[in-house]
C-alpha cells in the first residue's frame, strides 16, 4: 500500500488513475482548482464517495509522507502544491508515467487518435465486461453504463485480465505507452499540428508489442505507413479491402443500420462517427479472438459516455444535446450527425482555450464554411479561461467574422445567459440545440439549464 497525491485530481483522466489505485488498495488524496472555484461538484461527489481524501489547493496539505505526488500536464509549477513538493523533495510523476505503469503490469489495450478514442476506449471496456473478459478500463469520458452496481464511472474494475486505456497525443504523453494491443481511430488537427502528432502516433504503433488497429478511410494514418503483421483495417464507407466494412448505412434517431461485412447490424447511437467507433472497438477485440458478432450483440447494451451526444433533455419538442466536440473534426461528426435528424440546429461553442483556438483557426474557419448552412446558426461563446497564465491574442470574434461574411449564420454571444435569451426567443418546435466544447465542467449544467429555459416558453 502506498500513498498518492493528485494535484488537478478533478479531471477526467487523473480521477481516473486516482480512482483504480483507491480501489485496489492505496491511499489517495488529491486537490483541485475547480472545487476550490466551486466547479467540477459532480466529480468531486465521485471521488469523496469513493473514500478520496480531498484538500483545498493551498499547500497545507502536501506532507513528507505522500510516497507519489501525480501532476497533470495543466498543473503548472507555481501552483503551491507543487512547490511544496519540490521543497520536500517528494517523488513526483506525470499522469501519464502513472497511468503508463498500470498499463505495463497488464495485457495492455490502448486507443488513441485525435477524436473517438474516449468512445473506443468505453465500447471495448464494455464488451469485454460483457463478455466476462475481466477487464480494467481506465478512461477519458465518464460511461453512460454502470458496471457491478458501481456508480456511473471513466473506472471499470472487474479484474485483471486486460487493461484498456485512453492514449493521450494532445500532452505527448502517449510516447510513454508501450501496449499489446492499439488503435488510432483517426489523426486530425487538435492540440498539435499534424506535424508533431503524426511522428508521436507512428512511434506509438511501432512500439505496440501485438496488434494494431486503423481507420482506411483516414488519409492521414495512411500516410503513417505502418508496414507489419497482424494489423486489422476498418472502412465506414465500404471499401471491401479493409478488414472490417461497412456498407448500406442508414441512420435512424435511434441508432445506425448498416451491414457489417455482409452482416445485417445495428448500433444504438447515431452519426457516422459512432460507426467508424464501433468498427474500431470491434477490431480491437478480434485481436483478442471475440468475433464480430459477439462484439456487435455486447455494443446493443452500450449507452454511450457522458458528452458524447447525450440527450440533455427536450422541453417544447426542442431537443438539446450535449456534446465534448472541441476540435474541427469533432464538430463536423456532431453537426452531421444531427443534420439528417432535425429541422434547424442551434450550435453553440465555446473554444476549450486560447493556444488551442489559436491553432485551429483557419482550419475551423474553413470546416465550418463549408458546414453551415440554412440549417445550422453557430453560436459561439467567449474562449473558456480556467486562470493560469496564457496569452490572450485571439478571440471567438476572430472565427465568427470571416464566416459573416461568407453570409454564414454566425453570431458571438457575451456569455451563457445571453444565449440562454437567446435560445429561448429563437427556437421553435422540431429545433435541435446542442451545446459543444471541452474542458469546462459546466457545460453539461448549461445544457440543462436550456432545456429548463425552453420548457418556460
Amino acid at each position: 500500500m502506498a500513498t498518492f497525491f493528485f494535484c488537478g485530481i478533478g479531471g477526467i483522466g487523473m480521477s481516473a488513475i486516482a480512482l483504480y489505485l483507491k480501489k485496489t488498495g492505496h491511499i489517495v488524496l488529491g486537490s483541485d482548482r475547480s472545487f476550490d472555484q466551486g466547479s467540477n461538484q459532480q466529480m468531486r461527489q465521485r471521488l469523496e464517495n469513493a473514500g478520496i481524501v480531498l484538500f483545498s489547493q493551498n499547500g497545507t496539505s502536501v506532507s513528507p509522507y505522500i510516497d507519489t505526488f501525480v501532476v497533470s500536464t495543466a498543473v503548472e509549477d507555481t501552483i503551491p502544491d507543487v512547490k511544496k513538493a519540490k521543497e520536500l523533495g517528494l517523488t513526483i510523476k506525470t499522469r501519464a508515467e502513472v497511468l503508463g505503469s498500470i498499463l505495463d503490469a497488464h495485457f495492455g489495450i490502448a486507443i488513441a487518435g485525435t477524436s473517438g478514442k474516449t468512445t473506443v476506449t468505453a465500447m471495448v471496456g464494455h464488451i469485454l465486461f460483457t463478455l466476462k473478459k475481466h477487464p480494467i478500463m481506465i478512461n477519458g469520458g465518464i460511461s453512460e453504463n454502470t458496471y457491478n452496481n458501481e456508480p456511473k464511472s471513466n473506472l471499470i474494475l472487474d479484474g485483471d485480465d486486460f487493461c484498456v486505456i485512453e492514449a493521450d497525443e494532445s500532452d505527448g504523453s502517449i510516447q510513454r505507452y508501450t501496449p499489446d494491443i492499439a488503435a488510432v481511430t483517426n489523426i486530425t488537427l487538435d492540440h498539435k499540428t499534424l506535424d508533431e502528432t503524426r511522428p508521436l502516433f507512428k512511434d506509438f504503433l511501432i512500439r505496440t508489442r501485438k496488434g494494431i488497429v486503423l481507420n482506411m478511410d483516414d488519409p492521414e494514418s495512411k500516410k503513417l505507413k505502418i508496414n507489419r503483421p497482424n494489423i486489422i483495417t476498418h472502412s465506414a464507407s465500404g471499401n471491401t479491402k479493409a478488414t472490417l466494412y461497412a456498407t448500406d448505412i442508414q441512420q435512424t434517431p435511434k441508432g445506425v443500420h448498416f451491414k457489417l461485412n455482409g452482416m445485417e447490424t445495428f448500433l444504438p447511437m447515431i452519426g457516422l462517427h459512432n460507426v467508424e467507433n464501433a468498427l474500431t472497438a470491434v477490431g480491437v477485440c478480434m485481436h483478442l479472438n471475440i468475433s464480430i458478432a459477439e462484439s456487435m450483440e455486447a455494443l446493443q447494451s452500450f449507452l454511450g459516455t457522458e458528452r458524447r451526444m447525450t440527450l440533455a433533455g427536450t422541453a417544447g419538442n426542442i431537443t438539446v444535446f450535449d456534446d465534448y466536440a472541441h476540435n474541427p473534426a469533432k464538430i463536423a461528426a456532431a453537426l452531421s450527425a444531427l443534420k439528417p435528424l432535425t429541422k434547424r440546429i442551434f450550435a453553440i461553442y465555446q473554444p476549450h482555450g486560447f493556444g488551442p483556438l489559436r491553432l485551429m483557426k483557419d482550419t475551423l474557419i474553413t470546416t465550418l464554411n463549408d458546414l453551415l448552412d440554412d440549417q445550422i446558426e453557430w453560436l459561439m461563446l467567449p474562449v473558456f479561461y480556467s486562470g493560469g497564465t496564457v496569452k490572450k491574442d485571439i478571440s471567438s470574434v476572430d472565427i465568427v467574422m470571416p464566416l459573416q461574411a461568407k453570409g454564414k449564420r454566425a453570431i458571438v454571444l457575451k456569455n451563457k445567459k445571453e444565449a440562454l435569451s437567446y435560445i429561448q426567443k429563437r427556437t421553435c418546435p422540431g429545433d435541435c440545440v446542442i451545446v459543444m466544447g471541452a474542458r469546462d465542467p459546466s457545460l453539461s449544467d448549461f445544457a440543462r439549464q436550456i432545456v429548463q429555459a425552453l420548457g418556460e416558453k
